[in-house]
């Protein structure tokens, strides 16, 4: 029986976590992205391959794009929207060229992944990601100062948003506007100013236009992806609510069956999430598995554990809100059914041991997600062997 391929997330040559610390995980495929080029730009034959050799000098393999980032012009479908979709349609041919054949993505509107700290001390005195809706409705209201932002957060939000900041330090304010806005190590920061204005951007569009924008966006690309035998693997929302007034669109099955009929090419599909999906409690991920079965492409295995307000934060591997054997299971029934081996990765870990202390990727730790990465393959050798 097909196992699933182990692979790592790297962010190029300044990521903290070298080629050569990878290689001894145990791992042998490679997740990155050239994040040193601007959003909306060209990925030219020459950089890829330039990437390419860096991991395949330490005998790793680069199996998946992670990402190739959509414009917020192609989001909108405003201003040169088209003129971006082409020059992501060459991107595909490109990497698609260089033998790379699985491009993750996301279509989250203005920010990227979302926490309000980087450093919440769990009991045995690591340290985990953490969301906290009162702190992002701080940043809203207080920092971001959007308009009615109120009225995006139930009362009681509101109302310990307020207390909290009337007592909140300088220092605390700065920490959650800038974890807020930390986006994707090595890709250029974002300011309160340019957040403000992205989000002018939004004013007239709802989960509908939304919607149709990345519909829009499937059927111009799907072709040209299906030309090259590329898979194109949208991530989820994370969190996956709507936030800062802005309508989220990729979060459940409902959200998936929309994708995967409107754009019904072969290279369309899922990265299976199960941090991000596993933060909305109405999702039941083991059941959605069996449901988009060979249509998931690429797989992020980590797990979160939430609070009755909705808060959450990102737990062990093994534990937390998300059933980890049961999806385990069902992906792995995937490959029994298919004959596929699909490409996972460790995402995220705990800052801990000899990495306390030292500047990392928030999230992207190396001990964090080598414990996580020992402990799923742990877990998948024993469910093949009870098949």
């Amino acid at each position: 029986m097909n196992r699933m391929i182990q692979t790592w997330r790297w962010f190029g040559p300044n990521d903290p976590v070298s080629l050569q610390h990878i290689k001894q995980t145990g791992a042998t495929g490679i997740v990155t992205a050239l994040h040193q080029i601007p959003h909306g730009d060209v990925w030219t034959v020459d950089e890829i391959n330039k990437r390419k050799a860096e991991v395949e000098a330490y005998g790793l393999t680069w199996d998946v794009v992670e990402s190739i980032t959509v414009h917020e012009s192609i989001k909108t479908r405003s201003g040169n929207f088209q003129e971006y979709i082409d020059k992501y349609k060459q991107s595909i041919r490109n990497v698609a060229a260089c033998g790379i054949k699985i491009i993750t993505y996301n279509f989250m509107p203005v920010n990227d992944w979302t926490r309000t700290q980087l450093d919440y001390v769990m009991p045995d005195g690591s340290e985990a990601l953490y969301f906290n809706w009162v702190d992002l409705a701080i940043f809203d209201i207080y920092i971001l100062k959007r308009e009615n932002a109120e009225n995006s957060f139930p009362e009681n939000i509101v109302t310990k948003a307020k207390e909290r900041f009337a007592t909140i330090t300088e220092q605390r304010l700065q920490e959650i506007a800038d974890t807020v806005m930390f986006g994707i190590p090595g890709e250029k920061k974002i300011t309160v100013e340019w957040m403000r204005n992205a989000l002018k951007a939004y004013d007239n569009i709802d989960r509908d236009a939304l919607r149709s924008n990345l519909s829009y966006f499937l059927n111009e690309i799907c072709p040209v992806a299906d030309e090259c035998g590329v898979q194109l693997a949208i991530h989820p929302d994370d969190p996956p609510f709507d936030i800062l007034g802005l309508p989220r669109i990729v979060n459940s099955m409902e959200d998936y069956d929309f994708i995967l009929s409107n754009a019904p090419y072969k290279s369309n599909g899922i990265c299976f999430c199960t941090g991000s999906l596993g933060a909305k409690e109405t999702n039941d991920l083991p059941e959605m598995v069996k449901k988009l079965d060979d249509k998931i492409y690429f797989i992020h295995l980590r797990n979160v554990r939430s609070d009755e307000e909705g808060n959450f934060f990102e737990a062990d591997h093994l534990d937390g809100n998300t059933d980890m054997y049961a999806v385990m299971k069902e992906l792995l029934l995937i490959h029994k059914k298919h004959n596929v081996s699909i490409p996972f990765r460790p995402d995220h870990g705990h800052q801990m041991l000899d990495d306390l202390g030292k500047v990392n990727n928030p999230g992207y730790s190396a001990i964090g997600r080598l414990r996580g990465l020992a402990e799923l393959r742990g877990l998948e050798e024993g469910i093949i062997r009870s098949l």
